[in-house]
């Protein structure tokens, strides 16, 4: 009889998204265990007697996914789970906390080929500003797009301190350089979108981040992507289905929250089919999903053209 495929998938929360858990059903594990309340300090434990159990064989046929809400533990929690496995045992992981390292990475690879249509280069050199920057997506984005070759502003409505010290949190633990920007009042928040050329809004659900009295007062702005997909709009003036679509009375071009998600989706099945089918351990994390998302996206300007 052949070994069933099982994931086993970790968050320090109280319950594993029900959204993850129908993922990986349909990306083919036959069994699927969440582990609620699974901290930074149980993922040894966690992590060895799920590679020790199936033998050097089964371990081909199982995998580990991490999750939660905070996008730097999760980081943690990779890695401890990584240093915790024991040569041949060693399983497949996928990090992917609240959905924010496969949304942030199709934000931006749709950005980019947005970016790609009329000037060239992508992100390298432009100036992004993050919008509900502080967040599990915004942090991730930033990330992303610094790595990419921008200057990126992280926003924050707590003011410019909760802001930089989001920044520099996130800037130390993945290496790049990110800078702090007040969003508290529309004052400050214009101060910071007027020499911005992307606009990214990664606040919660429901919440505008940028009205369109705002983007008036954006006059370098090429494109602005909005993961809001609850009403009001995050940013005023993009729709949820606008796929690099021209923001009326505006230069730029808007990117909406459902097709960045169309594009977070194919991404995230994509990587839980890679590791389910691997036949050595992979280790999938932001960047593995960046790589992913822009396939995604390639692919479908292919199709389009």
């Amino acid at each position: 009889m052949e070994r069933p495929y099982i994931l086993h998938m970790f968050t320090p929360g109280k319950q594993m998204s029900p959204f993850d858990i129908n993922m990986a059903a349909d990306a083919g594990y036959q069994i699927i265990v969440p582990y609620a309340d699974a901290g930074l300090d149980a993922i040894t434990g966690l992590t060895q007697d799920t590679i020790f159990s199936r033998g050097p064989k089964g371990v081909t046929r199982t995998g580990i996914f991490i999750g939660g809400r905070d996008a730097l533990l999760a980081a943690d929690m990779l890695e401890r789970a990584r240093s915790a496995m024991v040569k041949p045992f060693v399983v497949s992981l996928l990090c992917d906390p609240s959905g924010a390292y496969t949304t942030a990475a199709a934000m931006v690879a749709c950005v980019e080929a947005a970016l790609q249509r009329t000037h060239p280069g992508g992100l390298a050199g432009r100036r992004v500003v993050v919008f509900g920057g502080t967040g599990p997506v915004g942090r991730i984005a930033a990330v992303l797009a610094a790595s990419a070759g921008a200057q990126v502003q992280v926003s924050s409505r707590s003011g410019v301190e909760a802001a930089q010290r989001a920044a520099d949190e996130t800037g130390r633990r993945f290496g790049v350089t990110l800078q702090g920007a007040s969003g508290r009042d529309g004052a400050a928040l214009r101060a910071s979108l007027a020499a911005a050329d992307v606009a990214l809004g990664c606040a919660a659900a429901g919440v505008q981040v940028l009205s369109a009295d705002d983007l008036a007062a954006a006059p370098r702005l090429l494109v602005a992507a909005d993961v809001n997909a609850v009403p009001p709009a995050g940013i005023a003036g993009v729709g949820v289905m606008d796929d690099a679509k021209p923001i009326a009375g505006l230069s730029a071009l808007g990117i909406g929250a459902l097709a960045i998600g169309n594009v977070k989706y194919q991404t995230q099945h994509r990587l839980l089919q890679q590791m389910r089918a691997a036949e050595k351990a992979v280790v999938l994390g932001f960047v593995e999903a960046l790589a992913t998302a822009r396939a995604v996206v390639a692919e479908a300007t292919a199709k389009g053209n």
